[in-house]
């Protein structure tokens, strides 16, 4: 059976969700009234700060919280003052909710058939990575129990929420990530799909199709980084896995798929380790030990004090900010009984280690490469097999047992060897609940510990926001049509899929809608000018956004009533861009064009005459072609090219 067929897929039982979160089109942040959407590249400042846990309403700490608070991060924000005020950094409270960006929720919302709330409430939720200088990000549903239209089926959309934006991320490197705020704030909407999607093509195709929802509105950012998806994976058997911030559709083939892959492979572990009698936590043995005087001249530079040296050096890594507590330490772990697991196949060209080294890389701050050594994979090099009978020998391994090799500072390592044993107890139970970092070739790696519900509690600064009837009328009455209605009608007028994707994706089925309700235009022309020949234009650099909808409306009135100006279009449009103030009839008189010019007849006469004398090859379809493109060069947009070309006809005939 192949492995990437819906048989397959039906199988293992894969099921997949969608977070899909949308930056709004607001001049505003969400909670304050710094500007949204202005980001800079320099800083006029830097906060350092440090996260710590508290509890919840039920008196519960959440596990990623705790997770996040293991990993001694110290945190930095860089700050410019055009695009970040007290509030981001928690010095004074939220402003009330931005309004717009409820109302862009509610036409989400009203998109999707959504049942409205009557009061948005808003919410806190814990995010002790960094991301929010707060510790939590404010969120509030605005609305529950949607239907989206997909494949012939229904694809259930169980909220619409609208929330804040976190920071980017500048860089991330051992015990020190730097965040840059001017993306802290922004108002986005979360739309969340159920279990729904059965392949990995469908969850793509769910993914667009909801970012055309959101485009339909008018109302959100695009260009990248302004849609982001999470994307939620488990197989029979597993446990839902977050595949975080995919930023494009294109990747979740690959990371669905992968991660279906993974879970098939660690159930598989799960099950060899059961039958070797691993049941329980108490049943995982892990001892480790300080190995770091048998690799004093090791020619593995990195496992050296010397290494170690040079490396921070090089990568300019300070004590107490990159780098952690405590004299630099090879730390070896003996995984008792667990042999011919370290390599055990996981993600496709990943093996078992890998979900290790991604644990140690995060929580212990030990991101030197190549992060951990093992013994079914040991380095080969001059004495590297003799060191490692030497670490077996040090903590006294039997042949079934395993070794992995950390290195760092003390305490690091120490945290590294208890982590081992922690994937090792989550692997007995299966899947592990976290959240995972995507990349482009399909492969995902540990990010953090799944969050769970006690990470959300309410945000007592912020008053509840009444949705009243008239308020959601007034937005339903200037709704645009959802994008199954537009591509419905654009369909039925021989528009190809992928141009009517693109015009609903970048906002251009607005100008169709406007031309043909307004202007009686062709849809079929329309969409071909907007979503084709209008592209292609702003591709090459052609200022096409400048021109304005009166001067569009006014371009297919005039061609309504002067057909022939259509094969002028280019002409016709780069003037436009380049003079958006003046009339289309200005324009089109100064190019001289919708005029039949006298005389046209000899000049075609001429035309066929110049083709003749340089065309290599003969033959009569060779001589017209190169005959009417010479003759519309003066032609277009003055005759009609069916007149031209008979004209041509004539003329070659009569020789």
């Amino acid at each position: 059976m192949d492995i990437k067929s819906p048989e397959f897929y039906a199988e293992i039982g894969l099921i997949s969700g969608l977070e899909v979160h949308q930056q709004l089109f607001t001049e505003r942040k969400m909670f304050c009234h710094c500007p949204a959407r202005r980001y800079t590249s320099t800083h006029d400042g830097e906060v350092l700060r440090h996260m710590r846990p508290t509890l919840s309403e039920l008196g519960e700490y959440d596990g990623t919280a705790l997770m996040e608070f293991k990993t001694r991060k110290n945190i930095i924000y860089l700050l410019h003052k055009e695009n970040v005020c007290t509030y981001e950094m928690d010095d004074t409270p939220p402003f009330l909710v931005n309004q717009d960006a409820v109302d862009v929720a509610i036409e989400q919302c009203l998109m999707l058939g959504c049942d409205i709330v009557d009061e948005v409430h808003i919410a806190r939720k814990q995010y002790l990575d960094g991301s929010i200088p707060t510790g939590f990000q404010r969120t509030a549903i605005v609305g529950v129990n949607g239907r989206l239209p997909f494949r012939g089926r229904e694809l259930t959309i169980l909220q619409v929420s609208v929330e804040e934006d976190s920071c980017r991320e500048v860089s991330d490197e051992g015990h020190l990530i730097i965040w840059r705020t001017d993306r802290l704030g922004m108002p986005l909407i979360e739309t969340v799909t159920g279990p729904d999607l059965r392949t990995p093509d469908e969850v793509a195709d769910a993914i667009l199709l909801i970012g055309r929802v959101c485009r339909s509105t008018g109302h959100v950012r695009v260009g990248l980084g302004a849609s982001r998806q999470d994307v939620n994976v488990s197989v029979r058997g597993g446990r839902r896995v977050e595949i975080k911030g995919v930023p494009k559709a294109g990747w979740a083939p690959g990371l669905v798929h992968g991660e279906a892959i993974r879970q098939v492979n660690l159930l598989k572990l799960r099950d060899e380790l059961i039958h070797r009698g691993f049941t329980t936590a108490d049943s995982i043995g892990v001892e480790s030990a300080d190995v770091t005087s048998l690799f004093a001249s090791s020619e593995a530079a990195f496992l050296t004090v010397g290494g170690w040296e040079k490396y921070a050096r090089d990568e300019q890594r300070r004590a107490g900010f990159e780098i952690g507590n405590g004299k630099f330490t090879v730390r070896a772990i003996r995984v008792k009984g667990l042999g011919h697991t370290l390599a055990w196949p996981t993600q496709p060209d990943w093996i078992f280690a890998h979900e290790l080294a991604g644990r140690i890389r995060v929580i212990a701050g030990l991101d030197q490469r190549p992060i951990l050594l093992h013994s079914e994979k040991w380095p080969d090099y001059h004495r590297s097999l003799q060191e490692l009978r030497k670490v077996r020998a040090r903590l006294k391994c039997n042949p079934e047992d395993g070794i992995v090799l950390v290195w760092g500072p003390d305490e690091d390592t120490v945290t590294a060897a208890d982590e081992v044993r922690l994937r090792y107890i989550d692997a007995i139970n299966g899947i592990p609940n976290e959240t995972r970092q995507p990349f482009e070739d399909g492969s995902t790696d540990f990010e953090r510990i799944l969050p769970g519900p006690d990470r959300m509690y309410p945000d007592t600064d912020s008053p509840p926001s009444r949705v009243t009837r008239e308020r959601v009328e007034r937005l339903h009455a200037a709704l645009s049509p959802r994008p199954w209605e537009r591509e419905a009608r654009y369909s039925a007028a021989g528009v190809p899929t992928s141009t009517t994707h693109f015009l609903i994706r970048r906002g251009a089925a607005r100008l169709v809608d406007l031309v043909t309700d307004v202007c009686r235009a062709p849809v079929l022309q329309a969409c071909v000018l907007f979503g084709e020949r209008v592209k292609a234009l702003r591709r090459d650099g052609v200022p096409v956004d400048t021109v304005s909808d009166d001067r569009w409306c006014e371009l297919f009135t005039l061609a309504g009533r002067c057909p022939r100006l259509w094969e002028a279009w280019d002409l016709v449009v780069r003037a436009l861009a380049a003079a958006p103030d003046r009339s289309v009839a200005a324009i089109v008189g100064d190019l001289g064009l919708g005029a039949t010019p006298d005389g046209w007849r000899q000049g075609v006469g001429a035309a066929v005459t110049e083709a003749s004398g340089r065309l290599y090859v003969p033959g009569n379809d060779r001589l017209f072609r190169f005959s009417m493109g010479l003759a519309m060069c003066e032609l277009r947009g003055k005759v009609p090219a069916l007149e031209v070309a008979d004209a041509v006809k004539t003329e070659i005939a009569s020789r």
